[in-house]
């Protein structure tokens, strides 16, 4: 054989090996990382109970009795003509409640039955509301605070009216009332926070809703987050048994999941009031002033229908207290 035929062989011969050594066994494989369940991702800040929340428990003054109105006019040295020149009010408000502060996915636009309070606010200073109102999104845990550093003209935020929460910051007369009650999935035969011995509960961090689940005797695990779209995403997810708050608040929860729904009585009254940094008396006198205007005027009713009356039914606004 030529050496061009031996060269041309021994190149033959060594593919044949490799071919050989690829067929033969790939060794013991090594083992792949265990597979385990992925728990669902719990939102951010998730904590547990707190007794105090809210202040609820504190009974060392008439909640209700707020300053008596003194019209709607506009001084160029009050609260308000301060708030006309710089040409906006702000207002502390929730995106995240359907029906009472959300935001229109279409839109962008934030709605709800708060967000209409605020804009007749704004109509009584401007003339409309139309561009005159800052927005601005906080979660409950934030409502003194920004009260508290002037950040903020009022807050509208389903704010419970309680007497701790007056030491710190200053009320309107009650413009809502609710009632805390809790809500599960269908499947669920809770009816009641006694149906819930042991089960985790869902509420935000102080609320007077946290408060009443963290002390309630039957002993529910109290969950709290920032915002009340986090406890609806957890029990959809099967991390806590039940949200329990006000049923407004609920109402748009189950408005959105069809799989869910509001049960049992009321077992709290929650009244929601409009809060102003507790040095701007005549802020909260003008308020009131408007909340008369929209209580006898046709506004609150307009709104109600609009927003609540399909979920929780026919309701009149409540009657002020003044002091």
């Amino acid at each position: 054989m030529s050496r061009r035929g031996n060269t041309v062989r021994a190149g033959v011969l060594a593919v044949v090996a490799l071919l050989a050594a690829s067929c033969g066994s790939p060794g013991k494989p090594v083992d792949p990382a265990p597979v385990r369940d992925a728990g669902w991702p719990q939102p951010a800040h998730v904590g547990g109970p707190d007794a105090t929340a809210g202040g609820g428990a504190d009974t060392s003054c008439n909640p209700l009795a707020s300053l008596s109105p003194s019209g709607t006019s506009v001084p160029d040295s009050s609260t308000m003509g301060e708030i006309k020149r710089r040409g906006k009010l702000i207002a502390g408000v929730d995106q995240t409640t359907y029906l009472f502060g959300f935001r229109n996915p279409t839109t962008g636009n934030l709605e709800g039955f708060d967000i209409d309070m605020v804009k007749e606010i704004a109509k009584a200073i401007f003339g409309t509301a139309d561009g005159h109102v800052q927005f601005r999104a906080i979660p409950s845990s934030q409502r003194e605070d920004v009260l508290k550093k002037h950040q903020v003209d009022v807050v509208v935020r389903t704010y419970s009216i309680t007497c701790a929460r007056k030491k710190d910051v200053q009320f309107s007369s009650v413009y809502y009332k609710a009632g805390q009650r809790i809500l599960v999935t269908k499947e669920s035969k809770a009816t009641k926070l006694a149906d819930l011995s042991g089960k985790k509960v869902c509420a935000t961090k102080k609320s007077t809703s946290l408060a009443k689940i963290a002390t309630d005797p039957a002993k529910p695990v109290p969950v709290s987050v920032d915002n009340w779209s986090d406890c609806l995403v957890m029990l959809q997810q099967g991390q806590v048994e039940a949200v329990s708050t006000d049923d407004t608040i609920l109402a748009g929860m189950a408005a959105q999941d069809p799989t869910l729904q509001v049960v049992g009585d009321q077992f709290t009254e929650e009244n929601y009031g409009i809060g102003v940094p507790k040095d701007r008396e005549d802020m909260v006198r003008f308020v009131n002033a408007v909340l008369e205007n929209v209580r006898n005027g046709g506004a609150w009713q307009d709104s109600y229908r609009r927003w609540v009356e399909p979920s929780l039914g026919p309701a009149t606004p409540p009657a002020p207290q003044y002091q």
